[in-house]
């Protein structure tokens, strides 16, 4: 295969794997993605692998992450250039080992080990692109009950190695084997469906969420605070009066997004006495998402249970946003990017999972980007959390794709936990999403207003919230042992000046 051939192979794989994630949600292309790599990288050395690898993580994160581009062109290129990094060498260590047996269930494995570095590393990692978050409305998503997001990551990339092993085996006659490779990707997809899903609860609740809206969307909507709160409180007060007509159920508790209140209730008497007026008339206690002071330096990321008697439980961010909610090697960079003064205090890190008592349910709260992040969502629910919550503000990219990617997986997290998901948005997409992922309501961007909905509780816990990381792990851990036999084949014998070197 040319090198021509093997560049057009990869560009293409990037453009699949991108259409294979919301927006376009066209999750049945993400193993044709996947397959075409492993064309392309099969039978290469490592240095071109690494250009491989480099073209199709450029184009696919490229396509996926467009919505950065309202922070800045130089914002989209570099995180789109640390993402691609990962790929290149991922299709290195694919390169090593193209030539062993069973290479596709190795390529599989180093997948599963790319996404685990590239979502912690560096600056606690970007989990997005995961192939796992393409998956979840199709026949593999129940796999995220029994090993978490990383076992549907691996189910997927199986199935696109697979089908390029059909490729390579029916061009070399193997039709036997080209079959049986047919067979097995007729098994994963199918097995998936085997997997029980949650059907009933112990008990329910019912719980509202809130979309205020926003004035404008992108980099400025920071500066609207109070006519976001006034937004939202005057939903609250809308909801409340649907409630007295009886239109609907009234709550046992109210859910409002990240950023709904700004400025900070404990040092604005004004914000404070409407958030005290808003749950009289609602009569139910309040998720805030607020932003408040912590010293002159220093503000923090956090919900707070708003209830009759003032501010209550709360949960402060764990995972801030590097570059967005603080500055890493802040005095160094400030003085030459200009943009970060956008970003004049740093938010600090929570230190506690996110349960909090709303309304006599416990929540399990996550704020914003967390949602992609396993051990997060995982840590409120293991403390106790018998609904997830996602307080978000996407406003900035709203109408560029991003509210889709998150409510991706906030599916695939409920399905993971088998807890209904309650997800509240400044501008959208807010919804009530089921414990089997399927969406039961949903206010869409620019749209606002309330969602009231019944929601199972569970204190039960799935299969993968009791393995935690040990499939991650597993499976990364067999990529890496394979990297490593593969490594000690291509060594040269001691004396031998014909045995075959690692090429560069």
């Amino acid at each position: 295969m040319t090198l021509w051939i093997r560049v057009l192979l990869s560009s293409v794989s990037g453009v699949l794997l991108a259409l294979s994630f919301p927006p376009y949600g066209a999750s049945l292309l993400a193993p044709v993605g996947v397959a075409l790599l492993a064309l392309a990288i099969r039978g290469s050395n490592p240095g071109r692998a690494l250009l491989l690898g480099a073209i199709q993580g450029s184009v696919s994160f490229g396509i996926l992450l467009r919505w950065m581009s309202v922070v800045g062109p130089d914002a989209w290129i570099l995180l789109t250039g640390v993402c691609a990094a990962w790929i290149a060498l991922m299709a290195v260590t694919w390169a090593l080992v193209s030539r062993l047996a069973w290479w596709p269930l190795w390529f599989a494995c180093l997948w599963v080990a790319q996404e685990a570095l590239r979502d912690r590393i560096p600056l606690g990692g970007f989990p997005w692109g995961r192939l796992a978050f393409a998956q979840t409305a199709t026949s593999l998503t129940p796999w995220a009950a029994i090993g978490g997001a990383a076992l549907v990551t691996f189910a997927t990339a199986l199935a696109g190695t697979l089908l390029a092993y059909v490729v390579v085996s029916w061009r070399a006659g193997e039709r036997r084997w080209s079959t049986a490779a047919a067979g097995g990707i007729l098994v994963i997809a199918l097995a998936g469906l085997l997997i029980p899903r949650p059907t009933t609860s112990e008990s329910t609740a019912t719980l509202a969420v809130i979309q205020g809206g926003v004035v404008s969307t992108g980099l400025s909507v920071s500066d609207e605070r109070r006519a976001v709160f006034d937004r939202h409180i005057a939903a609250t007060l809308a909801l409340a009066e649907r409630v007295d007509a009886g239109e609907v159920p009234a709550p046992r508790g109210v859910i409002w997004p990240e950023n709904s209140v700004d400025i900070d209730p404990s040092r604005d008497p004004q914000v404070r006495s409407a958030l005290d007026a808003a749950v009289r008339a609602v009569q139910a206690p309040i998720l805030i998402g607020a932003v408040v002071d912590v010293d002159a330096d220093l503000v923090a990321n956090v919900g707070i249970v708003w209830d009759e008697s003032g501010p209550g439980d709360s949960y402060i961010k764990r995972h801030p946003v590097p570059f967005g909610e603080y500055v890493p090697f802040r005095s160094l960079l400030t003085s030459v990017i200009g943009r970060f003064a956008l970003v004049p205090r740093d938010f600090i890190a929570g230190q506690s999972p996110g349960v909090l008592d709303l309304g006599g349910v416990l929540v399990a709260d996550v704020i914003c980007f967390e949602i992609a992040y396993d051990d997060i969502v995982r840590d409120a629910v293991i403390a106790g959390g018998q609904v997830i919550v996602v307080q978000t503000n996407n406003a900035t990219f709203a109408g560029l794709g991003q509210p889709e990617q998150q409510i991706a997986m906030s599916r695939l997290r409920a399905v993971e936990h088998g807890r209904a998901v309650l997800v509240a948005a400044t501008s959208g997409i807010s919804a009530v999403i089921a414990p089997d992922g399927s969406i039961e309501a949903e206010i869409g961007e620019d749209g606002s207003g309330s969602l009231v909905a019944t929601v199972p509780l569970r204190d039960s816990v799935t299969v993968a919230d009791r393995l935690g990381e040990i499939p991650e792990f597993g499976l990364s851990l067999l990529g890496a042992a394979v990297v490593g036999w593969a490594l000690l084949r291509r060594r040269p014998a001691p004396g031998d000046p014909t045995a075959p070197r690692l090429d560069p």
